[in-house]
């Protein structure tokens, strides 16, 4: 199968690299740029000149598949690591695929998961997320959706791009109601623990749940190209770790280090995402006030983009490209099936900065 183009990938290269420069990158899904200057000197260092540069193992090396179980509170035994959250999902998506299989996926979601189902030969049936409900996702939503040939579930919490949070309880709800299904339910949680209030544990440890994460989102360290599956089931991971063997065979090993001496600093570099998280949060809570009879939104629970819309339900695209014009880039809801919408990243910038794009940004609204 030939997959679509990535329109939220062509749009960001083709604006970011564009005349004039981007100055405002408000399209960012991810947090603060590290160097690796600065990143070396957290903590006591991380020390690399003993590191042999052969393959890791397939499942990751032991140390970093400890530092990640520590993270979310698993048996290490249960983590298997790959290259970021896509190889993850190849990986599900291919240990899962039989003919005439389904996944039940979110709508609007991340653009990859569709196409990359449609890859492995998987149907996809939808769960709408409704903007009048609150982009919540529902277990009783998601169970209407499963049927005999559906071979995986997945939601994503915190939600990319609507920013939504599905409280734990219904998680646990859900995954017990798919196990008795047979169908085990994958959380993605890119974005855990990125929290705007209440901060739940990751899903990790509950029973007929497979997590999904990486080091892109919430760590902000997406140039380690590095992700992870806990899979609780020995018979699953052993063929997820067989599947890898053949995809990828196994991460750097200089990359796996660096990964675990980010795990030793969690703190700083989690801390380095939630203040300005936290702060063009309440500055965008602010400019979504000022322009209310335009734009609506849904104020997101976690992660670092929301998903705000025209109250008129014109395209969002001309209005996307104007801002590009100005040196401010946001994605346009087309790129993930809903052109009325605009996905808003909220964590890269300092506030400083992110407070000048907005007021280029609410210029802009204003002409249109």
């Amino acid at each position: 199968m030939q997959l679509p183009p990535f329109k939220l990938d062509h749009w960001l290269a083709k604006h970011s690299f564009a005349t004039p420069p981007i100055a405002y990158d408000l399209a960012s899904s991810t947090g603060p740029k590290w160097t690796l200057q600065d990143f070396l000197a957290l903590g006591d260092g991380a020390g690399m000149e003993d590191v042999v540069l052969g393959y890791a193992p397939s499942e990751g090396g032991r140390a970093l598949r400890a530092a990640i179980g520590d993270f979310l509170d698993v048996d290490p035994d249960w983590v298997m690591v790959t290259l970021g959250a896509s190889e993850a999902l190849s990986v599900l998506l291919c240990t899962a695929a039989r003919p005439g299989a389904n996944v039940v996926l979110p709508h609007p979601g991340y653009p990859a998961f569709d196409p990359m189902a449609g890859v492995w030969g998987l149907d996809v049936r939808h769960v709408r997320l409704s903007r009048q409900d609150g982009f919540r996702q529902r277990a009783a939503d998601m169970l209407k959706a499963v049927d005999d040939n559906t071979v995986l579930a997945l939601v994503n919490s915190p939600h990319n791009p609507v920013g939504t949070v599905m409280p734990r309880e219904e998680i646990e709800e859900l995954a017990a109601a798919l196990q008795r299904k047979g169908v085990p339910l994958v959380v993605d949680e890119v974005y855990h623990p990125l929290y705007f209030g209440h901060s739940p544990a990751s899903a990790a440890a509950i029973p007929n749940v497979i997590a999904m994460g990486d080091m892109s989102k919430a760590l902000s360290l997406a140039g380690l190209r590095l992700g992870w599956l806990v899979v609780r089931d020995p018979a699953r991971r052993a063929q997820m770790i067989d599947a890898r063997s053949y995809f990828t065979i196994s991460s750097s090993p200089l990359l796996e280090e660096l990964a675990v001496h980010a795990f030793a600093s969690r703190e700083a570099i989690l801390a380095r995402l939630q203040i300005p998280a936290s702060e063009n949060l309440a500055a965008l809570g602010r400019f979504m006030d000022r322009v209310s009879d335009i734009l609506a939104w849904v104020k997101p629970d976690g992660g670092t983009v929301c998903f705000p819309w025209f109250r008129d339900g014109r395209d969002s695209r001309p209005f996307c490209e104007a801002l590009a014009a100005q040196g401010v880039l946001v994605a346009p809801g087309d790129c993930f099936g809903t052109p009325e919408h605009m996905r808003v990243g909220f964590a890269l910038l300092a506030n400083d900065k992110f407070v000048e794009g907005f007021a280029i940004f609410e210029r802009v609204l204003r002409e249109q």
